[in-house]
């Protein structure tokens, strides 16, 4: 017998799938209106709601095109408190900005970053007061077919394949799997290093089924040693060591396994994704660091939670000193030259010559 909180899942899955199929037939058609632009567009989404390693793709991405051309990333700037099309800075805050857009700032120095909801307005806004860009990228744009990019990338999590997900809100896809057929590419993220090339290729046929591309390419991340949220010194994780593992994501499981391989003993306070810190959760951090046995300890969270939680001022001076996040990198599995010739290919310029 099928529960009733079960069954009612399943009917508002049906029903979301309808009106977004409906939504994306209205575009198709051209009766809802798809904008083009001159500058190149490359959006970088997912089909799965969150927890797919978008942020660090995005930047991933700038960090290379920022190599050949002016780069400008725009943002919707989810849960910020401002309003309209505004520009990102290293020294903006969460609640302008949003947390993922005020990282980007941070870590990408070469290149611009801006927030707007409606994306065709921030699109040419960009294009009116920044006229040195040369190339946009769209975060978490898939979506948001009012704007036409000219080249999309998908994401989908190893752990949790766009194939094998349900429809919102029995599952987390935000539309239905045939939508893949819209990429240019495929990125399967937070693929394991274990994970052999006959697995991978068994996932690539999965998803050529679904109606992807055959342009499909396998990703992994790779974490850093851990930096201190305010000095940004280096600190050091033994197998000795005991680790408060806090974290606002969607998904925090591939980290914590990664902890649990280096460190002694791990902890963890999972938090909703982009959650914003309270006091009272700062006095539950705190009390958790409190209890961890031994003198080598210390309080590990991401790099976007750490935008947030560096903001917070009344934080104890010892569990301050012992906070700090863990840097993480895209590493390509195989073909990354590949995939950059194709990126650098529609951005107008030929990979082999840099």
């Amino acid at each position: 017998m099928i529960k009733p909180g079960r069954l009612f899942l399943w009917a508002a899955s049906k029903i979301y799938g309808m009106a977004v199929a409906l939504r994306n037939r209205l575009y198709d058609l051209g009766i809802f209106r798809s904008h083009s632009f001159s500058l190149p567009v490359i959006c970088v989404g997912n089909i799965t709601a969150g927890g797919t390693g978008k942020t660090p793709h995005v930047i991933y991405l700038a960090e290379k095109l920022s190599s050949i051309a002016s780069v400008a990333i725009l943002s919707r700037g989810y849960l910020r408190k401002s309003r309209g099309f505004l520009k990102v800075t290293a020294d903006s805050t969460t609640a302008l900005s949003g947390d993922e857009p005020l990282l980007m700032a941070q870590n990408l120095p070469q290149a611009q970053v801006f927030v707007d909801r409606d994306r065709v307005n921030g699109i040419r806004e960009i294009m009116r007061k920044e006229p040195g860009i040369r190339v946009v990228i769209l975060d978490d744009g898939f979506q948001h077919r009012a704007v036409r990019a000219g080249m999309n990338i998908i994401l989908t999590d190893w752990t949790r394949l766009m194939t094998r997900d349900r429809l919102l809100p029995l599952g987390m896809l935000r539309e239905n799997i045939r939508a893949v057929n819209r990429a240019d590419a495929v990125i399967v993220t937070k693929t394991p290093g274990v994970a052999s090339p006959s697995a991978r290729e068994e996932i690539r046929r999965e998803l050529m089924a679904a109606g992807a591309c055959e342009t499909i390419f396998f990703t992994s991340l790779a974490y850093g040693q851990p930096l201190h949220l305010c000095s940004n010194s280096t600190g050091e994780i033994r197998q000795t060591t005991s680790v408060l593992l806090v974290t606002g994501i969607a998904n925090p499981a591939p980290l914590k396994e990664y902890l649990e391989s280096i460190a002694g003993q791990v902890t963890g306070i999972a938090f909703p994704d982009h959650h914003a810190y309270t006091q009272a959760d700062i006095g539950r951090i705190s009390s958790a660091y409190d209890s961890l046995s031994g003198p080598d300890k210390l309080i590990v969270t991401t790099a976007k939670d750490g935008v947030r939680l560096k903001e917070i001022t009344n934080i104890a001076d010892h569990v301050r000193q012992a906070l700090y996040y863990l840097p993480v990198r895209v590493h390509f599995i195989e073909d990354e030259k590949l995939f950059l010739n194709k990126v650098y290919s529609y951005a107008g310029k030929d990979y082999q010559n840099f």
